[in-house]
């Protein structure tokens, strides 16, 4: 072989690697760099620090509890503070003086360490049922310490569901805690109450000994009539599918109905209203007007009378300081 064909055989030889080179090369994955892998170290501990705490939501409990008296629960797990409540003054709720009397001496009981039954306040809208639940728990807190002070926690109807995990949150805890649901009812096959249910009598757990539950209805068995009669109607056992439903009720041991106001009732809630207020009037014209407003809405209650001192106050220039 001459010296120009031994040349030529290394230079072919090296341009036929050149090819699986460069496949070796592509195949490879590039090196991550050091910037990136620093990035997906820093992603995953904010994950697994956001599990942790989403898996132990007690460990700052204590310290949230006592930044204030009531709460508002989001079924996620977490308890926003309230620092001021919508209420209206004990005082100023009139023509309910037996239901107020009960519903105070059974939360003084559950706020004392003794027995006290859960509680369903049902009847006629605008009657001042939440508004004596919230005027309530404010009244028992007047003179207590800070230690002693009963908590109000507000559950949302659609969240119930979430009321178990809520459970588990409070029971540890030094505190007493009402836990409150307005407009508390359910419709179809709506089943959200059996965990409401367990809660209140049936669950292995029972209901903590530092929680009681307050609810509001227009219904008194808490399911539309119509539902009760669905029950009854397709039911292969009738009287079964409906004492299941209905028994929920029946869980709360203090029912207080409320029902609609006497027209002198309707009156004096407004008097009371114009004279917490410093709104003057002319009696016989406060009367007449009062009248009038509640004609036009065709009902008499609390909240036609607080809508009408609204109306009444913001002609007049009045401010509702307080509100």
């Amino acid at each position: 072989m001459s010296k120009k064909s031994r040349k030529a055989a290394p230079r072919a030889a090296s341009k036929a690697a050149a090819p699986k080179s460069k496949m070796t090369a592509t195949k490879r994955p590039p090196a991550p760099s050091e910037h990136g892998t620093t990035e997906r170290i820093a992603r995953a501990l904010e994950a697994i620090a956001s599990h942790l705490s989403a898996a132990s939501p007690t460990a700052n409990a204590g310290d949230l509890f006592g930044s204030a008296d009531a709460f508002v629960w989001h079924p996620d797990g977490r308890l926003a503070p309230v620092p001021r409540v919508s209420r209206v003054d004990l005082g100023l709720l009139r023509g309910i003086d037996r239901m107020r009397d009960i519903l105070i001496e059974n939360t003084e009981r559950f706020a004392d360490g003794l027995p006290a039954n859960n509680a369903l306040l049902w009847g006629a809208r605008g009657m001042g049922k939440s508004s004596l639940v919230k005027a309530t728990h404010a009244s028992i807190n007047v003179n207590r310490k800070p230690a002693d002070r009963l908590k109000l926690i507000e559950i949302h109807r659609e969240d119930i569901e979430s009321l178990p995990a809520l459970m588990d949150l409070l029971r540890p805890s030094e505190f007493r805690f009402i836990v409150f649901c307005d407009d508390l009812s359910f419709d179809g096959n709506d089943a959200s109450y059996k965990s409401l249910k367990a809660v209140l009598e049936g669950g292995i757990e029972g209901r903590p000994d530092n929680v009681i539950l307050y609810a509001t209805s227009n219904r008194r068995h808490l399911l539309a009539r119509e539902m009760i009669e669905n029950e009854r109607s397709t039911a292969i056992n009738p009287g079964e599918a409906v004492e299941e439903k209905v028994s929920l009720s029946d869980r709360f041991g203090l029912w207080l109905g409320f029902h609609r106001c006497s027209q002198d009732e309707y009156l004096a809630m407004v008097v009371g209203y114009c004279g917490h207020y410093g709104i003057k009037l002319a009696a016989d014209q406060l009367e007449r007007e009062a009248l009038e407003w509640s004609t036009t809405r065709g009902s008499r209650s609390g909240r036609v009378a607080w809508q009408f001192t609204q109306e009444l106050a913001g002609r007049l220039g009045v401010r509702l300081a307080g509100k």
